[in-house]
């Protein structure tokens, strides 16, 4: 027994419910790396939430937020939030991999403000503050007792970092692990 096949033009109605193939080809999600569309869709929410809060800078509630996205140090947070799950490899500064400092440098520049490559010499650089006047998107130094800085995160709040912190992990938030740490402020 031979079965057949039964070809057939599209009814009247089938053929006005397709639509053309580039048409359908831009409905489709776009394939390729997954991380690649999870990092633009990070940054696009993070790009909105900023325009939406530049446009309301205006807004008396927003200028009194001291790290309000309309401010280097959130534009720079936000940068830094954006870049979660993001591989540490020692030396890289972005777009897609970051040491400590490198996270902070790629974010402080895309923010507007330069700083220098290193933790040490990021510290250098900054205003240094006591723990009082610490703000979202001051810098936190990590130190040895004899006071070398060897590691750097961003002030997230709420004892809070977000940082790229060892070989194998992924730019996290995390809280402070340790008291030695100093505070630093972009001047």
């Amino acid at each position: 027994m031979t079965a057949s096949v039964h070809t057939h033009a599209p009814t009247p109605s089938q053929a006005q419910s397709r639509q053309h193939p580039a048409i359908e080809r831009a409905d489709k999600p776009q394939s390729g790396n997954p991380q690649r569309q999870r990092r633009r869709s990070r940054w696009r929410a993070a790009a909105t939430a900023a325009l939406t809060l530049a446009a309301l800078a205006g807004s008396p509630l927003l200028t009194a937020a001291p790290a309000s996205a309309a401010t280097i140090e959130g534009r720079a947070l936000t940068i830094a939030e954006s870049k979660h799950g993001d591989p540490y490899i020692w030396g890289a500064a972005g777009p897609d991999a970051f040491d400590c400092s490198g996270l902070t440098y790629y974010s402080f520049r895309h923010a507007g403000k330069r700083l220098p490559r290193t933790a040490q010499a990021q510290y250098d650089s900054v205003e240094h503050i006591p723990r009082t006047r610490l703000r979202p998107g001051d810098l936190v130094f990590f130190h040895t007792p004899g006071g070398y800085v060897y590691h750097v995160g961003i002030y997230a709040g709420h004892d809070e970092i977000w940082h790229s912190p060892h070989p194998g992990a992924r730019v996290r938030r995390e809280r402070i692990w340790t008291a030695d740490v100093w505070y630093g402020r972009i001047e």
